[in-house]
């Protein structure tokens, strides 16, 4: 199972809400794996608009409100991690700023051996 969120790395209950769904799935012996996705502002506003993003994220459509809200959080929160900062052992950071997605993709399942 992968599933993606938003991690405001200065929040508290960011961490513990991690520490929560591991919890869920501890007890079947489940291997957890963390990928960091970073890009600038920038990029992550034009990608905000994608076709692919507006058809499969309901909550990205009205796009003026959908980029305040990055805005916003990006003012207000920490959403890139500090070196050293991830205690997890199964980590990695990609800077997917100029990666098509599939390239993104094989670098997570290489390093992982998925």
């Amino acid at each position: 199972m992968i599933f993606t969120f938003m991690f405001a790395f200065d929040s508290q209950a960011d961490w513990d809400e991690t520490e929560r769904i591991k919890d869920i799935f501890r007890p079947c012996g489940t291997e957890f794996y963390y990928v960091e996705l970073v890009a600038p502002q920038k990029i992550r506003l034009e990608r905000n608009a994608t076709e692919n993003r507006l058809k499969n994220k309901a909550s990205k459509r009205d796009i003026e409100i959908s980029n305040q809200r990055l805005l916003n959080d990006d003012k207000n929160h920490r959403f890139e991690s500090f070196d050293g900062e991830i205690p997890f052992e199964n980590y990695i950071k990609i800077d997917n700023s100029d990666l098509p997605p599939e390239a993104a993709a094989r670098m997570i399942k290489e390093r992982f051996d998925l």
